[in-house]
């Protein structure tokens, strides 16, 4: 009797081992199937673009080549390594690579979630939350840096509230690791935010003795991560590039990802904050200072921001794990005698499985799929007809910017808002969404400009349609371009219209 328990702990352990996996390879299987909803930000075309220039000059930017507006300012790229990464798999697989790439990118991070969960609550429960954790990021999966970084991001977090269980120092360790994180995107700056309240987690819990030698192993690892994170091309700036985005003041309200979260309509964040506040209600969860300035910073986060969303769903998790690991406890404990190394081979065995499965899946979808960027984000015809009559300083849709770069056409404006400066940006959308239209005629004079590319359902295009001087001479259900009266129309050449018009 005792024998057969003992076998039956061991496979429960060994399947225990290969559960966060099997989430993975189902999370990476899910986002390769919609992968063209991952094509869906214009960022993506401009990302691209300077990882391979970084790739082909092997150097970094500093300066801006891709706008007319803001040719030769200071800019770094905070982003530069998931920029080569997504640079290379394009250039191998097309739109695939990228697709790929960030399907690992969110199986990695599922499995690591998993995986770390897993150390305190059930298997299940794990895995519920991994799902419930995908559900409230979908909307911000995309083909773009923050992705590479997701599983940086929960390991990090995971791993600094593992030490904080065991009321102990992380281990120095864990430093390259936000090394990788600053080095594939800004987001690396809420890493080091998140030191001191989990420090204080450890030190409330430890013992009176020992409290302030704790406390100076924190802090000592918190210079260490702050070293770390400037371990980077371009060292310290890269504190600086990541808090620029920060200070764009009115125009964070504006761009979407930055907006404050809606709840005009139901949304599944919504749901999940009535859950968590209903199951604190009913479950009395008891939680410590240090736990509930986690989950109100969290939560405030993903209220100010929706892009913060990913990170109060992977994270609150991970702080609530240890009081849900004591509120449900495990069913058995491994037994003490079962056999290691069996186990271990078996877990080998079914992880090779897995990824030799999810490689043939990946072959044969991508056999009769070919993954497309959304048709919105990219004015082909249009631009095509702007190239056709040589037009060189074009007033161009903020969503257009980054299709304009990979045209190596350059651009009034494009995502990288922390280059164009809030006053720029703001006085830019308040000219071509009817705020202030008074302000586009002198946009379009203080920048010479030749054509317009606006978005064919905004307000801009029936402003200019208004507007003396300026022709209307495309339009298709994407984009609408506009050029100066007297300019070339169709390519014919006008009596009146000298030839350098668009010089």
């Amino acid at each position: 009797m005792s024998l057969s328990f003992a076998s039956s702990i061991a496979v429960q352990s060994r399947a225990r081992a290969l559960v966060p996996l099997c989430v993975g390879a189902g999370a990476y299987l899910f986002f390769l199937y919609l992968g063209d909803t991952l094509l869906q930000d214009s960022d993506s075309f401009w990302q691209i673009k300077i990882g391979q220039w970084i790739l082909d000059h092997r150097a970094m930017p500093t300066t801006d080549f891709y706008s007319f507006t803001r040719a030769g300012a200071p800019w770094i790229s905070t982003s530069w390594l998931s920029q080569m990464a997504f640079a290379f798999s394009h250039a191998q697989w097309g739109w695939a690579g990228p697709v790929i790439l960030t399907a690992v990118a969110v199986a990695l991070a599922v499995a690591i979630f998993v995986h770390l969960l897993e150390t305190q609550i059930e298997a299940p429960r794990a895995v519920l939350f991994a799902m419930l954790a995908l559900l409230l990021s979908v909307h911000h999966v995309l083909a773009r840096p923050h992705i590479l970084a997701l599983p940086a991001m929960v390991a990090w977090v995971g791993l600094l509230m593992a030490s904080a269980d065991r009321r102990s120092a992380p281990s120095w360790h864990l430093l390259p690791l936000m090394a990788l994180w600053a080095n594939l995107h800004g987001g690396f700056v809420l890493g080091l935010a998140l030191i001191g309240p989990i420090s204080l987690e450890a030190v409330e819990h430890a013992e009176k003795g020992r409290r302030l030698a704790l406390f100076m192993r924190w802090v000592l690892f918190g210079i260490g991560a702050l070293i770390a994170s400037c371990c980077t091309p371009y060292g310290w700036r890269t504190l600086l590039g990541a808090a620029n985005i920060l200070s764009l003041g009115e125009l964070l309200s504006l761009i979407f990802e930055w907006m404050p979260a809606n709840f005009a309509t139901f949304t599944s964040f919504e749901g999940a904050l009535l859950g968590l506040i209903a199951f604190g209600y009913y479950r009395g969860l008891v939680l410590s200072a240090p736990r509930i300035f986690l989950i109100l910073f969290l939560t405030w986060s993903a209220l100010t921001h929706v892009r913060s969303i990913e990170a109060f769903a992977f994270l609150v998790p991970l702080v609530l794990a240890k009081p849900l690991g004591e509120m449900f406890p495990r069913a058995a404990p491994d037994a003490a005698g079962a056999d290691r190394r069996p186990a271990r081979y078996v877990t080998v065995a079914g992880a090779l499985m897995i990824v030799a499965a999810g490689w043939t899946s990946t072959s044969l979808y991508m056999g009769h799929h070919r993954f497309t960027f959304t048709m919105t984000q990219t004015p082909v015809a249009a631009v095509d007809v702007l190239e056709q009559r040589k037009a060189q300083r074009i007033f161009n849709a903020y969503q257009f910017g980054g299709y304009l770069i990979s045209r190596d056409i350059p651009v009034f404006v494009d995502g990288r808002a922390e280059l164009y400066g809030e006053k720029f940006v703001m006085d830019f959308f308040k000219a071509t969404e009817g705020k202030q239209p008074e302000r586009l005629p002198r946009l379009l004079d203080e920048y010479r400009i030749d054509a317009t590319l606006l978005v064919a359902d905004a307000p801009g295009p029936q402003i200019l349609d208004q507007l003396k001087g300026w022709k209307r001479i495309y339009s298709d259900d994407i984009a609408v371009i506009h050029v100066r009266t007297g300019a070339q129309a169709g390519g014919a050449p006008e009596a009146e219209t000298p030839k350098d018009a668009f010089k």
